[in-house]
């Protein structure tokens, strides 16, 4: 699968993410970090809460459930999960985000 991000973001250095089929390159920040990732298999994500977290949708789709509440977004949707809101997803293949952690070490360089 070819990358939707320019060649500035993959030389970012790579996210360490423990799922199969997902790729993500972070930017840190002093106390945040911004990951742009790619899905390229399914990904069944369970049930967990951390820091805030703001997401934008650049390809494909989610089925998101923020506290028993399911929603689809696609792309160019974003969407909000507040600090510890307990929430699950299905990542569908495809899909592509911009993601903004308010989390300094929600995950670490590769």
């Amino acid at each position: 699968m070819a990358s939707i991000f320019p060649k500035p973001i993959l030389n970012l250095p790579e996210a360490d993410i423990p799922l199969e089929g997902v790729k993500g390159y972070l930017s840190q920040g002093e106390n945040d970090q911004v990951i742009f990732m790619e899905f390229e298999k399914d990904v069944e994500l369970p049930e967990h809460s951390h820091e805030s977290q703001w997401e934008i949708v650049i390809e494909g789709k989610v089925d998101l459930v923020i506290e028993g509440v399911k929603q689809t977004y696609r792309k160019g949707d974003r969407f909000f999960i507040p600090k510890e809101k307990k929430h699950s997803a299905k990542v569908y293949a495809g899909y592509a985000s911009i993601v903004f952690f308010n989390q300094k070490r929600r995950y670490i360089k590769k």
